[in-house]
């Protein structure tokens, strides 16, 4: 068992899930409740004293032959597939395995104090058991709330405003005005109210518009490394309760994206876009300037998205990868295909049979 850990009989992580989720994950254990469990690991390397689970049908074979301690699995998986081991039969076993995963992993506590290398403007109001670390600085008008813990070189504004219990990892920057709300996590790289891209054409160059607006950022957000989130030109720049972003993430000024909404790897989001709540959006996703996509959309890795999308379900755009010259092939049929449409209306209209209608290319 490794160092710090916890090691807990199956029954009572089952116990300490059942609290940490509010009740709201009921399980049952079939096997022995009295076997310990001090880690989290994957169906095929897990061992005697690990618990592993089952999400996904395709490793729906290794749980037959898994040596973990035991599995997470719904029940008809259960009386499917009759693993030799203990088993939690839930009916949601990737978010069971998530809160006892948290359980056997607590988030190691830190020693409330400012390193004397950090710099602190008097004017910031620093909450209780608060950890401001080694060169951070933390600048005038700053209010930090309880239990933060600001790590090494990182940087907050003036006028920021932290949640209680935010984190921010090494390396952060916040920048003037912008607020985070309670229980965020800020990984490194991460910067907070950069300015948004806002130039106006004129006479052949650019004149650039000043950036006035914040970065509005909810409850129990979490932002990944080096993801960028533009402050608002004039509005602001709003992420909701609930939001997980991936990293490498361009998030574009006045954005708004909606609770618990959670996007992948290197999406980019242009300027003045609406994302609805609990939208998932996949890696390399991007996603043109001034459109609404609404509540409960998925949109498939690396595709495009150029209008407003009004209603939920599931979204792909782009072509998957294909053998070159297959591709060339198909790219090529994909230029000619105006040109082929053209000739296919001339030989309905030819033959009396009135064409499709077709939709509005804008």
């Amino acid at each position: 068992m490794a160092a710090g850990r916890p090691q807990l009989t199956l029954a009572e992580l089952a116990a300490a899930v059942a609290e940490r989720s509010g009740g709201r994950l009921a399980a049952a254990i079939d096997g022995d409740g009295d076997r310990y469990i001090d880690a989290v690991a994957p169906l095929e390397s897990a061992g005697p004293s690990h618990l592993t689970f089952l999400a996904n049908v395709r490793y729906r074979n290794a749980v037959a032959t898994t040596r973990a301690g035991a599995v997470v699995l719904t029940a008809a998986d259960h009386a499917a597939l009759q693993p030799a081991t203990s088993v939690v039969v839930c009916e949601q076993p990737y978010a069971w395995f998530a809160f006892a995963a948290q359980v056997l992993n607590p988030v190691a506590q830190h020693t409330p104090g400012i390193d004397p290398t950090a710099r602190i403007d008097p004017d910031a109001k620093i909450g209780a058991d608060v950890w401001v670390g080694p060169g951070a600085v933390v600048e005038a008008g700053t209010d930090v709330g309880v239990g933060c813990r600001i790590e090494a070189s990182s940087y907050v504004g003036s006028g920021v405003r932290i949640g209680a219990n935010t984190r921010l990892y090494p390396g952060v920057r916040v920048l003037d005005e912008c607020s985070l709300g309670a229980r965020c996590v800020v990984h490194s790289g991460a910067v907070i109210g950069a300015d948004g891209f806002g130039f106006a054409p004129f006479a052949g160059a650019w004149i650039k518009i000043p950036q006035t607006g914040r970065v509005i950022i909810g409850a129990d957000v979490e932002i990944g490394a080096n993801t960028t989130i533009d402050r608002g030109a004039i509005d602001d720049t709003i992420i909701e309760e609930g939001v997980k972003l991936d990293n490498l993430i361009q998030v574009g000024h006045n954005v708004r994206i909606g609770a618990h909404s959670a996007l992948a790897a290197c999406v980019g989001i242009s300027g003045s876009t609406t994302i609805g709540k609990r939208c998932m959006i996949g890696g390399e996703v991007g996603i043109a300037g001034h459109l609404a996509i609404c509540d409960d959309v998925v949109i498939t890795g690396f595709s495009m998205v150029s209008r407003s999308i009004t209603r939920p379900g599931v979204y792909s755009g782009g072509f998957p990868v294909e053998e070159a010259n297959t591709w060339r092939r198909l790219v090529a049929r994909f230029k000619r295909s105006d040109s082929l449409v053209t000739r296919l209306k001339r030989l309905e209209r030819a033959a009396g049979a009135a064409p499709d209608q077709e939709e509005d290319d804008d």
